[in-house]
């Protein structure tokens, strides 16, 4: 399929949207020629306050790597996002995000006995994802792992890639050549 808006330059960005965009190039460490970003850049100052935020989730927050990398994956599989999912399940991998979780959220098959915090929040998601609400019981256990910040935070995390799934699947954005995981069955 192909890619339904072309790929914002730096000289096809107005004047005025220039410093938006280079700020965006800062914070993602390449210019937005790729991914969310890259379809989100056609508006430049709504892309730079989303790019702003996801920094802080991504970067600055105190959570640990592994769960911001599982909230990534709820929310790709949620949306059935293959781009996002390809990402963020490798992500997930690297930083030591348990192979059975990840594996279990794409096949959407019961999740098997892993990490405590893991499973949790894992739990948390998937709940919240797929009715839109969490049971006191699923949301205590997730609050007791991460604390009432984290917690917000994890939410947010979830709801910011959910976003992003909607615009890599809107405009079409495609997988690297380089796939490094197997594709969502959908």
């Amino acid at each position: 399929m192909q890619r339904r808006v072309p790929i914002v330059t730096r000289d096809d960005v107005a004047p005025e949207f220039r410093d938006a965009y280079d700020e965006i190039t800062s914070i993602r460490g390449h210019a937005p020629v790729q991914g969310p970003t890259s379809v989100m850049i056609h508006s430049p100052k709504m892309a730079l306050l989303a790019n702003r935020l996801s920094e802080y989730l991504e970067q600055i927050s105190d959570m640990p790597d592994r769960l911001k990398e599982l909230a990534m994956c709820i929310a790709a599989r949620s949306m059935d996002c293959q781009f996002i999912w390809n990402a963020h399940a490798a992500g997930g991998r690297r930083v030591g995000l348990s192979d059975g979780i990840i594996d279990g959220i794409r096949d959407k098959k019961p999740l098997p006995d892993g990490p405590e915090d893991e499973v949790v929040m894992a739990n948390y998601g998937l709940e919240l994802t797929r009715t839109n609400h969490v049971s006191q019981e699923t949301f205590q256990a997730a609050l007791d792992i991460l604390g009432a910040q984290q917690l917000t935070e994890f939410t947010t995390l979830i709801g910011y890639y959910r976003m992003s799934s909607l615009n890599v699947n809107g405009f079409t954005i495609d997988l690297p050549e380089k796939r490094t995981e197997p594709l969502l069955p959908v």
